[in-house]
């Protein structure tokens, strides 16, 4: 446990870190929220359950109702009243792209914390530990990455989960045709009509899925945990007030323990949270 908390606060701490050696910036975002009393959000319509569109096509999920609570939290050190909240869908593709062109001034999605990432985008404190898993029909012999030697193995291009498919299949020794999704949908579709053996993602996000399929108990989701995957709401980068806004929205929502309402409206299917996410959260609760 104490090598896991080392990392974790290793993990935690990594954003502030890297952006403690930047500039500060000469004008936040922070301030033009102040001045117009609106804050732009991003969101993800196909990240269930961090971040999709319910049956009246509004944004719901973990991440959305932690970014809400942030929000609140924001509005509270500002003292301007309620702040208006805009609401803009991107992909995994356009997601950073949003943040860089001020088009929205947070991504709340299913983003994962990269050191990559960090060049262009900012993170918040951590809000989720998750890891790459593997997806496959029931009627799939074997039940393991190895047992999917020679198959066809679906992933979206450009995200953590494909270098940490190609990094498991290189050091196991696996030999296995990695095909390139658009989306977890396309992949689904693809699941089910067997053009390919398994779908590469998020482990949470790919129960999700499974549960959209033509027939939910037709799937089975690996044992095979081949990442770990730190998630962050996603910040403009080197916008030095409007992360340390977020940080302490964050901070009390972890600390005066709204973040387990929240997790338990989300994830009650999968019991109470990980003790590495405990140690996530109680890093999250920083004083002031």
């Amino acid at each position: 446990m104490s090598r896991l908390i080392l990392l974790l606060a290793a993990l935690c701490l990594a954003p502030s870190l890297v952006f403690a050696q930047a500039p500060a910036p000469t004008d936040s975002r922070l301030q033009k929220v102040q001045a117009t009393r609106t804050i732009t959000l991003a969101y993800r319509p196909d990240a269930l359950p961090f971040s999709f569109e319910d049956t009246d096509r509004k944004p719901a999920g973990y991440t959305v109702d932690l970014c809400r609570a942030v929000v609140a939290g924001i509005e509270r050190q500002l003292g301007v009243g309620p702040l208006q909240v805009k609401w803009v869908p991107v992909t995994v593709q356009t997601r950073f792209t949003a943040l860089a062109s001020g088009q929205a001034d947070m991504e709340c999605g299913a983003t994962t914390v990269t050191l990559g990432r960090m060049k262009e985008v900012g993170f918040s404190s951590l809000i989720f530990l998750e890891g790459t898993g593997l997806l496959v029909l029931k009627s799939t012999p074997g039940y393991s990455l190895s047992a999917l030697a020679g198959k066809k193995i679906g992933v979206i291009r450009g995200t953590s989960n494909e270098r940490a498919l190609n990094d498991a299949l290189r050091t196991m020794l696996v030999s296995a045709t990695v095909l390139p999704l658009q989306s977890r949908e396309e992949g689904l579709a693809q699941l089910e009509a067997h053009a390919i053996d398994a779908i590469a993602s998020d482990r949470v996000l790919l129960l999700g899925l499974a549960s959209q399929a033509k027939d939910p108990t037709g799937t089975v989701l690996l044992a095979d945990a081949l990442s770990y995957e730190p998630y962050a709401i996603t910040l403009p980068r080197g916008d030095w007030a409007l992360q340390q806004a977020v940080n302490a929205a964050l901070a009390q929502v972890y600390s005066g323990g709204a973040v387990r309402e929240i997790y338990k409206r989300w994830f009650a299917g999968l019991g109470d949270p990980s003790p590495a996410l405990l140690v996530m959260y109680g890093l999250g609760s920083l004083p002031d």
